[in-house]
Order: structure tokens, then sequence, then C-alpha cells
């Protein structure tokens, strides 16, 4: 088990992902900032704010330590309880300014538990996926069958399997709405070796450009109204309410002391919530929750007309 190669292969990550969404927006810059976590470990928040294309990206590695787990990750292993951990991972958000462009999240991860005496404890974990406020059909197709070519190499039952959990988890259940159109999400992979688990977990995290840019490219020079700008703002409400209220990831670094600005760097810098708003029957706007936000095979044929 080589901690040491997982760690620089999620610092390059960072590095090449915020290298070519910057080149992308083409006016603004991603700012490095590094912190310390006073329990053991740190990080480095990379942040592009009120650029041309991304009305906010942020790019964040972190490596945190300690003696024990918090309570959002030994409750569900209880068998970790007592253990030393050391966490790393690569985690971003992109809003973009279009409407039409989506928002967009990824994650990668590596979780390791440590007792003296016994066998170490790991596993990796991750996934991607999109979250749009116009869809467009094309759109929804590339972005699963680059998730399927991450998959492929590893099995044909992987891409179904981690993206039915992807539609699982990213699910506001109070809403009884997805968040998105989904992608992949996997977490507890440790098999069948170290070796094939952390290939498994790069190619999730070197087939986020591929999935992602191309839609952005599409996009970025769509025209739009206010009435669009005002209906993403409503939509990005969803995603402060999943994010505060189910998000694995922002539950445990909240209850590990982590660092609260990076953490919450994942929230949109301007939502609008709308008290019982409902889309006009019909509407664009309507299709979104009507059609592109229940859960699909997207990589199936289609004959209804979309």
């Amino acid at each position: 088990m080589d901690i040491e190669r997982v760690k620089q292969y999620l610092l390059n990550l960072q590095t090449t992902i915020t290298g070519e969404l910057q080149a992308i927006d083409g006016q603004s810059v991603f700012e490095s900032d590094s912190w310390q976590r006073d329990a053991g470990g740190g990080g480095c928040s990379m942040v592009l704010r009120e650029g041309a294309v991304f009305e906010q990206a942020g790019v964040n590695f972190s490596e945190v330590y300690g003696d024990n787990l918090p309570a959002s990750a030994s409750a569900q292993r209880p068998e970790l309880a007592g253990r030393r951990f050391r966490a790393m991972g690569v985690s971003l958000v992109i809003h973009p300014h279009n409407p039409y462009i989506p928002t967009s999240h990824a994650n990668v991860r590596f979780f390791v538990a440590e007792k003296d005496g016994e066998d170490p404890i790991w596993w990796f974990g991750g996934g991607f996926d999109l979250t749009p406020y116009y869809g467009f059909e094309a759109d929804c197709r590339h972005w699963h069958s680059v998730a399927r070519a991450a998959c492929e190499p590893f099995g044909a039952d992987r891409y179904p399997h981690y993206k039915q959990w992807c539609d699982e988890y990213f699910y506001l259940k109070h809403r009884q709405e997805a968040r998105g159109i989904g992608g992949l999400f996997f977490d507890d992979i440790n098999e069948p070796d170290f070796d094939q688990s952390f290939a498994f977990m790069r190619s999730v995290g070197d087939h986020f450009l591929p999935a992602y840019t191309p839609i952005v490219a599409v996009h970025k020079d769509d025209a739009f109204g206010e009435r669009e700008k005002q209906f993403q703002l409503y939509r990005r409400g969803r995603y402060v309410e999943f994010n505060l209220v189910y998000d694995r990831g922002t539950l445990f670094g909240l209850q590990s002391g982590g660092r609260t600005e990076s953490i919450l760097m994942s929230l949109p810098p301007v939502v609008n919530w709308r008290y019982n708003y409902q889309p006009a029957a019909g509407s664009v706007e309507a299709e979104l929750t009507d059609y592109y936000l229940v859960a699909k095979d997207w990589l199936a044929e289609h004959d209804d007309g979309h």
C-alpha cells in the first residue's frame, strides 16, 4: 500500500483540473489558499471567482489525520472506532455563469484507519455528478458515456452499479427529487487489491475533464436572459439544501475539524429561494424536473422525441 503515490496523484489531479478550467475561463485565475489543521494535516484550496465562464470554481486538496474518526465515518463502520485515521482527497464544485452550463461536482478520496497489532482498514471512494438547470439530451448521453468509459476496464457491472448508487445518493428525500442527472458514486473500494482499487479511482478522476469540458464548450456562448438566470439561482437552492442536509463529505469535514471555508466552498456564491414556486406546466423549466431529473438509462435508445 503506497499512500504517498496516492497523495502525489491527487496533487497532480488538482493541478491538471485547475489548469484546464482556467484556460477555458480565459479571464480569472485560481487563487491558492494553503491551510493547516490543528489536529493534524492540512490542504490547499484553489478557487476561481468571477470569471468569464465560471462564477465560482473550487478545487480542493486535503489530507487530514487524527486519533479517532468522526461520528459521520465511524457510525456506519463501527469497526473503525478507536483507530487512527488518515484521509486525503480532491473535491471540486464548479458553478458557471451561464444557466445553460450545468453545475458539476467531482471527488476522489482515500481513507486508511490503523490500530497497533491489527491490519489497516483502507478504501477508496469518489465519483462525479452533473446538475443541469436546463436539460439537453446530448449532454446527458455524453456525460454518462464518459462515466461508463471510466468504468469499462474494471468490469461491465461497475457503471450500472455506481450509476444507481449515484442516483440514490444525490437525492433530496424531503423534496422527493434528484439533485441532478447523476453520474458515478462509489465508496469502500478495496478489492481485489490496492493497485486495482487505486487504478479505478484514478480512472474516475482522469475522466472528469473529458466528461465536463465538452459540455461547457457547447453552451458557454449560449444567449440567456433574466428568466434563465433567475431559474438557475432558484435551482441552486436545491444544491445548497443537499450539501447542508445530506452530503457525507460536508458532514465529515465539519465533524473532523476541517477548514470550514474550504468545506463550504461547494456552495454557490449567489442563490435564491422562492416560496412554493412552480414552473409553468409544459415549460422548459418544468421539463427539468418532469423529465431530466427522473432517473433513467441515458445510454439507452430513446423514442419519446427528446
